[in-house]
C-alpha cells in the first residue's frame, strides 16, 4: 500500500465528516445559534470567559487536545498492523471523536459554561458529581505525571529542546500582548511570534543546554521538573489571555507546519507501507479489541477532549456557530496527525526487526527520525529536522501539561471548596497540583500508572458521551448518534481495564515480579479495578436518569397534544 494513497483517504473521511455529518449534526439537532449569547460573552472576567477570536481559538484547540497521544499510540499500535489501526483512526474520528468534542462543547456552552463537575450534577445525579469529579482528579493527575516525564526525559535528551521551549513562551506571551493589548493585526502577530518560536528552533542546535548550564543540570530531573511545573503554575493562575492561550495558540503553528510540511514529504517521497497490514490479533501487548482501541486515543478519541471543550474552549467561544470548525474541525486534524505517525511508523523501517529496534528506544525517537526523514526531502539539514520532530514533542507535551493543571486546579475548587473556602483558592489548588505532579514525574511512580492512562482516558470519553446522551434525551432530540458511540466505548473500555488488571495481579499472585515491580503491578491492579467499579457506578446513574428523562418525555406527549 502506498502511503500517498492512505493520506488521500484521510483527506476524503476529514471532507466528509466536517462538511457533511458534522454540518448535519450542528444545523438539524443541535441547532447552533449565531444569536443565543454564549458564556463567553455572558460572563466575561478575563480569567476564565473570554469571547475569542475562532481563528485563534482553532489553534489553540488543536495545541489544546493534539498531545504526544495521537503520535505515540498510532507508533505503539502499528504492532497489529497499520490497516486495524488506521481502520480505527479513520472510523473513530468519523463516527465518535469529533461527535465527542464538538457536543461537549455545546452542552458545556448550553448549561452556562458548566464544567462535567456541574453537568453530571444537572443532568445524572449528585452521586454522579461526587464520583465523576473524584475520577476526572486522578485522571488528570496521570496526565500530569506522565507528560511532566515526557518533557523532563526530552529536555534532557534533546538539549536544543528548552532553548526552542524558552522562545516558544516569549512568542506566546508577546502574542497574548499584541493581540488584546496592543491590539495588532492577527496576521502580523502569527508572522512575528511564529517565527521568534521558529528560531527557538535553530538556536537550540548551535546553543544547547549543556553548553549554556553545563552537563550536571542539563542532566538534572529535579531542575527540568520545577522548570516544568513552574511553567504550568502560570499557565493556571494567569488570565488565560495572558499565557495558556497565546502559547497553544503560537505552538499550534509549530505542530501544523511540521504536519504541513511532513505531508507534502511524503508526496514527494511517497513511499510503501514495509509493515505488515495485519500481524496477529494477540500481540505481546494484548488482543487487538480491546486494547488497540485505548492505546490508540487522541487520533480517534479521547477523553482529555472532552475536558478541554467544556472547561476551556466552551468559556471562550464567542458564537455557536464557531463550535463545529473549532471543535469538530479540530479533531479531523488531529485525525491527520495521527495518520502522519502512522505513514512515519509503517514506512520508514526495512522490516518489522529494524522496527523493533527503533520502537525499543521509544516512539519519540520513531517520530524525530521520520519528521527528519521526510522534511529533509524538501532540503531541511538532517539534524534540524530530528530537532524539529523533538521539538514537537516537547511542545505537544508542555502545552497539554499547563492545561492538566488549570483543571486541576478547578477540580479541586469543585470538589473541596464546600469543605473549606481554601480550596477555592487559585493558588492553593494549583500548587497542590503541582506538588502531586512533581512527586510522581521524580518518584518514577507514574510509569505504573501509566499503564491504565489509555483505560482512563477512554473510560473519560464514554462518560462524555453518557453526559452528551443524558442531555440530548433530556431536550427531547436524536440522541442514537450519541448513545450507541457511549455504548461501544463504555464496554470497549471495560473489557480493557479488566484485561489490564487481571493480567498484572495474576502476575502479582503467581510471583512473576518481585520488590518494587510487585508493588507497582499491585497498586495498577487495584487501581484498575477501582476504575471498573467507578464506571459501573456511574453507568448505573447515567441508565438512571436515561430512565427519567423519557418517562418525562413520555408523560409530556398527552399533555402537549
Amino acid at each position: 500500500m502506498n502511503s500517498v494513497f492512505v493520506l488521500i483517504l484521510g483527506f476524503i473521511v476529514a471532507f466528509l465528516g466536517y462538511r457533511v455529518y458534522a454540518k448535519y449534526i450542528d444545523s438539524k439537532i443541535m441547532k447552533a445559534d449565531p444569536k443565543r449569547a454564549t458564556p463567553a460573552t455572558m460572563y466575561m472576567d478575563g480569567v476564565e470567559f473570554m469571547p475569542t477570536n475562532k481563528n485563534i481559538l482553532f489553534g489553540y484547540q488543536f495545541k489544546s487536545i493534539a498531545g504526544a497521544a495521537p503520535i505515540i499510540g498510532p507508533i505503539i499500535a502499528i504492532q497489529w498492523g497499520w490497516l486495524p489501526a488506521l481502520i480505527w483512526i479513520l472510523a473513530g474520528t468519523f463516527f465518535i471523536g469529533w461527535v465527542h468534542d464538538y457536543s461537549s462543547a455545546m452542552i458545556a456552552m448550553r448549561n452556562d459554561g458548566a464544567s462535567f463537575g456541574g453537568l453530571s450534577h444537572k443532568l445524572i445525579s449528585p452521586r454522579a458529581r461526587i464520583i465523576l469529579l473524584s475520577f476526572v482528579y486522578f485522571y488528570l493527575l496521570l496526565i500530569a505525571g506522565a507528560f511532566g516525564n515526557v518533557v523532563v526525559s526530552t529536555a534532557i535528551g534533546l538539549k536544543a529542546a528548552p532553548m526552542a521551549w524558552l522562545l516558544l513562551t516569549i512568542g506566546g506571551i508577546l502574542a497574548g500582548q499584541m493581540i488584546y493589548r496592543w491590539k495588532k493585526d492577527i496576521i502580523l502577530t502569527t508572522v512575528v511570534t511564529v517565527v521568534i518560536a521558529l528560531f527557538g528552533i535553530y538556536l537550540g542546535t548551535i546553543a544547547p543546554s549543556n553548553t549554556i548550564i553545563g552537563d550536571e543540570l542539563a542532566n538534572s530531573r529535579p531542575l527540568w521538573a520545577v522548570v516544568a511545573f513552574v511553567f504550568c503554575y502560570f499557565a493556571a493562575v494567569l488570565p488565560i489571555w495572558r499565557f495558556a492561550l497565546p502559547i497553544n495558540y503560537v505552538a499550534s503553528y509549530i505542530v501544523f507546519l511540521g504536519l504541513l510540511f511532513g505531508i507534502i514529504g511524503i508526496f514527494v517521497l511517497h513511499p510503501d507501507f514495509t509493515l505488515p497490514a495485519y500481524t496477529d490479533f494477540t500481540i505481546k501487548i494484548g488482543p487487538l479489541w480491546p486494547i488497540m482501541f485505548v492505546t490508540i486515543a487522541c487520533g480517534a478519541i479521547s477523553g482529555w477532549h472532552s475536558i478541554v471543550s467544556s472547561s476551556g474552549t466552551a468559556r471562550q467561544l464567542e458564537n455557536e456557530m464557531d463550535a463545529r470548525p473549532v471543535c469538530g474541525g479540530v479533531m479531523f486534524v488531529e485525525m491527520m496527525l495521527a495518520v502522519f505517525a502512522l505513514i512515519i511508523a509503517g514506512t520508514i523501517y526495512a522490516s518489522p526487526a529494524e522496527y523493533g529496534a527503533a520502537i525499543a528506544k521509544g516512539p519519540g525517537a520513531v517520530f524525530a527520525a521520520g519528521v527528519s526523514k521526510f522534511l529533509g526531502v524538501l532540503g531541511m539539514p538532517t539534524d534540524i529536522g530530528r530537532a524539529y520532530g523533538s521539538v514537537m514533542m516537547i511542545v505537544l507535551a508542555i502545552t497539554i501539561m499547563q492545561l492538566v493543571i488549570r483543571f486541576m486546579r478547578i477540580s479541586t475548587s469543585e470538589l473541596l471548596g464546600d469543605i473549606h473556602p481554601v480550596f477555592k483558592n487559585a493558588h492553593v489548588g494549583t500548587i497542590i497540583a503541582s506538588i502531586l505532579g512533581i512527586t510522581l514525574v521524580l518518584s518514577g511512580w507514574w510509569q505504573y500508572l501509566w499503564v491504565l492512562f489509555g483505560g482512563a482516558n477512554q473510560l473519560m470519553a464514554s462518560l462524555a458521551l453518557m453526559l452528551i446522551t443524558a442531555y440530548l434525551i433530556s431536550e427531547g432530540k436524536p440522541y442514537a448518534w450519541a448513545f450507541y458511540p457511549m455504548i461501544f466505548m463504555f464496554v470497549t473500555t471495560i473489557a480493557a481495564l479488566l484485561y489490564t488488571s487481571f493480567t498484572l495481579m495474576q502476575k502479582v499472585f503467581s510471583g512473576a515480579v518481585k520488590g518494587e515491580a510487585l508493588i507497582g503491578n499491585t497498586l495498577m491492579g487495584v487501581v484498575g479495578f477501582f476504575l471498573v467499579i467507578a464506571a459501573i457506578m456511574l453507568g448505573i446513574e447515567g441508565v438512571k436518569a436515561f430512565i427519567r428523562y423519557k418517562k418525562i418525555r413520555l408523560e409530556a406527549k398527552p399533555a402537549s397534544a
